[in-house]
């Protein structure tokens, strides 16, 4: 009879206990996830300092911040609760906001920056450096080196270069610098993986001339399968992903005109190719 009874009572208790856990409607949630994170963010324009500007999002509830810039540059992760930017170029950038909350759900809101002129330091040099359009295009002369069989094409948004059986190609453009500056050089650079490849970039004082390979002043920067990268698929800075060249921080003993340069070439650049875009050379903020 004892038996039968504790039988009883343990079933109730755990019937009970079960049903005290659950919402009184399915909708309601547990309360362990926020759906409703507030992703809503100010934007701050720093006094007296050119193009940079302060990110302020909603802290409460929030455990993580997601943002993309609009730039061009990789989408990052943030805890802080104020954000620092700078947009050294003229344009319109379109900034997105990812907050998480309570259980991982997020929210995401956009803004836009309108950046009215670029820094006058930092402000990007090349001209045509995104690939947007003809007008773009046209800033860059190709430079024929010696047999065809490579060769980049201008698409919308980015260059390509395609091909192999060991030819090469470039594309250049003129650039106006000042004695002793310091000014830096990038792009977003992405491939499937290439086989006895070189990607290399040059900045010298040495004007191309067609027909003839070019390595004035040694390569600054570039990809190369012999020393490691490029062999698989790869996608970012080419100051990141590149394994070559003296370093991408470039200057001058004269003012006037150098040669920025990119060439490629190989016995088998991949199926899709190498693709540029963002091309930079702009000044280095000094401290």
């Amino acid at each position: 009879m004892k038996k039968y009874i504790y039988i009883v009572l343990t079933t109730i208790f755990t019937a009970t206990a079960l049903t005290s856990c659950q919402p009184e409607e399915f909708d309601a949630g547990n309360g362990l996830a926020d759906p409703n994170v507030d992703a809503s963010f100010a934007v701050s324009q720093v006094d007296d300092a050119g193009n940079r500007y302060e990110l302020l999002p909603t802290k409460d509830g929030v455990i993580r911040h997601l943002w993309e810039l609009g730039d061009g540059s990789p989408a990052y992760f943030s805890n802080s609760d104020t954000e620092a930017v700078f947009f050294p170029d003229a344009g319109t950038y379109t900034v997105s906001h990812t907050a998480f909350g309570r259980g991982g759900l997020s929210n995401t809101t956009m803004q836009e920056i309108v950046v009215a002129t670029s820094d006058p330091v930092a402000g990007n040099l090349v001209k045509g450096g995104k690939f947007e359009n003809a007008e773009d295009h046209a800033q860059w002369t190709v430079l024929n080196i010696g047999n065809p069989g490579t060769a980049w094409t201008f698409n919308s948004g980015s260059a390509t270069i395609t091909g192999g059986g060991w030819n090469q190609q470039a594309i250049y453009q003129a650039i106006q610098v000042e004695a002793n500056k310091e000014y830096s050089i990038d792009m977003i650079v992405s491939g499937a993986g290439s086989v006895n490849t070189w990607f290399e970039v040059y900045a010298s004082t040495t004007a191309p001339t067609p027909g003839s390979d070019y390595s004035a002043d040694g390569r600054r920067m570039g990809l190369s399968t012999w020393d490691g990268c490029a062999t698989a698929s790869f996608n970012g800075k080419l100051s990141i992903v590149g394994c070559v060249g003296s370093g991408n921080v470039v200057s001058f003993p004269q003012s006037g005109t150098i040669y920025l340069l990119i060439k490629c070439g190989g016995e088998n650049i991949g199926t899709t190719g190498i693709t540029i875009d963002n091309v930079e050379f702009r000044g280095v903020p000094q401290n």
